[in-house]
């Protein structure tokens, strides 16, 4: 393998030196604030992934505050109380994208968050008691057991909830086939799933950086070199 200090030089020489570098990373994650993330806000966060997968995300960001109304918030016990006409009209409701598994699924993913917030006091502090050297595990549990989570929609859930998270992006996954990992170029198998996270774990502790940090390093260390302002629209990073 190469050594994650050539990857990120070669990420620093791309993006106009390590300071800029350092600024795109964005903001440093914490899994433990996650837990004060209140349950509708994981559900609104779970509809808004699931409706912009496979879908023009930023449709889906303008249109959202109509969603909130449609979806009452998010607020799972009030959806779980709804009738079976409520949701039969949502698939004709303009003010969201009238997509009608994707609209169910907000409801099977009410019942997921009700019952994981019951058992844990809260699906943000579920989430914030799993172990962050097991995304793997994290996502795979998420894909199981709620709707239409598996895959990129739960690895991009939790990066926009705050949790920590590597993802299986076209460029992450070419760094590290390029740096000597034995993986697929779609690394879809339990087997090289174990071997990414075995990785980024490794270089977690190699170097101290956030796994999200280290993601992000891969990815701009190899392939289309996207300017650094453009980078900074979806990390958040402040390049003043």
């Amino acid at each position: 393998m190469s050594s994650f200090k050539t990857i990120r030089e070669r990420a620093a020489r791309r993006k106009g030196g390590d300071v800029i570098l350092t600024k795109l990373l964005g903001p440093k994650p914490d899994n433990r604030k996650v837990a004060k993330v209140p349950d509708d806000r994981i559900l609104s966060t779970m509809a808004e992934r699931v409706f912009s997968a496979g879908f023009v995300w930023s449709v889906i960001e303008a249109k959202w505050p109509g969603f909130e109304e449609a979806f009452l918030g998010f607020e799972p016990k009030a959806l779980l109380f709804q009738p079976e006409d409520f949701w039969h009209d949502l698939t004709a409701d303009k003010r969201i994208v009238r997509n009608g598994q994707k609209i169910m699924s907000v409801r099977e993913n009410a019942a997921f968050v009700e019952r994981v917030s019951n058992e844990h006091g809260g699906f943000g502090k579920f989430l914030a008691g799993w172990p962050a050297d097991d995304q793997i595990g994290l996502t795979a549990y998420l894909g199981k057991h709620g709707s239409r989570l598996g895959g990129a929609t739960g690895q991009y859930l939790l990066r926009w909830l705050g949790w920590d998270t590597f993802l299986f992006s076209r460029d992450m996954v070419l760094a590290l086939r390029d740096a000597g990992l034995d993986i697929a170029e779609t690394p879809g198998s339990k087997k090289d799933q174990q071997k990414v996270q075995d990785q980024i774990n490794a270089w977690a502790k190699e170097t101290g950086l956030p796994r999200a940090h280290i993601s992000r390093i891969l990815s701009m260390s190899i392939g289309e070199n996207n300017p650094p302002e453009v980078i900074a629209g979806y990390t958040g990073a402040d390049l003043s």
